[in-house]
């Protein structure tokens, strides 16, 4: 399932819960694909507090607590990390993370308050969600199947990578325009990970997230980012994104295409693209300036050239997912979906 669809349910899921329509979700991906990203920015758009509990490091003491004597009884003490209406709000996200990773034991501390929201005395606040995330057996992230009666305390979801949903969280997050550029290139190098072979650095939208700071600090020494970026993504990817950066810098003027100016458009493939995510950033960038509607039709102007029509709807694709659908009104708009016509918008 796309991340895009995967964060309206976690939402929707985070809505419902005051209703008593919640049900715990899992969700299942590839490592580095954006599992915990996702559901982070649910309590982040919330605005509410999230508790990140990762099983793999807990004893199941660490859940249920630990007892101590109470008269002739015994008590538990309730773990200070589970939720709690005075030190954490009404509502939140209660996160249990890697929770393929815990030890049996562990997962059977969980069972109960994930399905009955309560462990022993302690009872989940009424609007809290319980969402957790795990890898898929196979990635090398498993050390436990999941037991049947845990898994049948979730509904379960499976997290895939997909490129327009990263590219619109990578211009939303200010990732440089270049490292999109050069995906937008090569989009199988957004996620490459053979279990088989085990590698210590692999392309994954977290590497990718990685290989972005990396350029930060290294923009002046290419031979330095090489190096940093393989250390991100593997060697093969690092090189590609290193020469892809040295190319940009024989982009034409994007000052002159934003006036409105006749730029010619590249030749070079790697650079069209270059161009292309380039010009997207540059739309967001005027978002609130006045004369952000002259600047975007100048950008649909110039879309309207690309040899390739499918690289013009891609830079209005993303145009509009960034700025939102105030480019529809434009009458460049109109303009450049006429000429492409026969190609699919999506």
């Amino acid at each position: 399932m796309r991340p895009e669809q995967v964060s309206v349910i976690l939402n929707q899921e985070f809505q419902s819960v005051t209703k008593g329509h919640h049900t715990p979700v899992m969700l299942w991906g590839a490592p580095g694909i954006g599992k915990s990203q996702i559901i982070a920015q649910v309590a982040t758009g919330n605005k509410v507090a999230m508790i990140d509990i990762r099983l793999s490091q807990m004893e199941p003491s660490d859940l249920r607590g630990i007892p101590f004597k109470n008269g002739v009884q015994v008590d538990w003490a309730i773990p200070s990390i589970l939720p709690d209406v005075k030190r954490h709000g009404a509502k939140g996200v209660l996160f249990l993370d890697e929770i393929t990773s815990a030890p049996p034991t562990v997962s059977a501390a969980a069972y109960q308050l994930i399905l009955d929201r309560r462990l022993g005395d302690y009872v989940v606040p009424d609007g809290w969600v319980i969402f957790a995330a795990g890898n898929r057996q196979g990635d090398r992230g498993v050390t436990y199947s999941m037991p049947a009666p845990l898994a049948n305390r979730f509904s379960h979801y499976n997290l895939d990578v997909n490129l327009d949903d990263w590219a619109a969280w990578a211009y939303k997050n200010n990732i440089d325009e270049r490292i999109i550029g050069f995906l937008r290139y090569r989009p199988e190098h957004l996620f490459e990970f053979d279990a088989a072979h085990n590698p210590v650095a692999f392309p994954s939208p977290r590497t990718w997230e990685f290989t972005h700071r990396a350029l930060q600090k290294f923009d002046d020494n290419l031979t330095l980012f090489r190096a940093a970026a393989s250390a991100c993504v593997g060697e093969v990817a690092g090189v590609e994104v290193a020469t892809f950066i040295e190319h940009s810098k024989d982009l034409p003027d994007l000052d002159a295409i934003i006036n409105g100016e006749s730029v010619p458009i590249p030749d070079a493939l790697d650079l069209q693209y270059a161009i292309c995510s380039a010009l997207v950033g540059r739309a967001i960038s005027v978002k609130d300036a006045d004369n952000c509607q002259k600047a975007w039709g100048n950008i649909l102007n110039f879309a309207k050239d690309f040899p390739q029509k499918e690289l013009g709807v891609m830079l209005v694709s993303d145009m509009q997912r960034a700025i939102g659908d105030d480019i529809f009104s434009l009458p460049e708009f109109a303009d450049w979906a006429d000429k492409i016509a026969d190609v699919v918008f999506d």
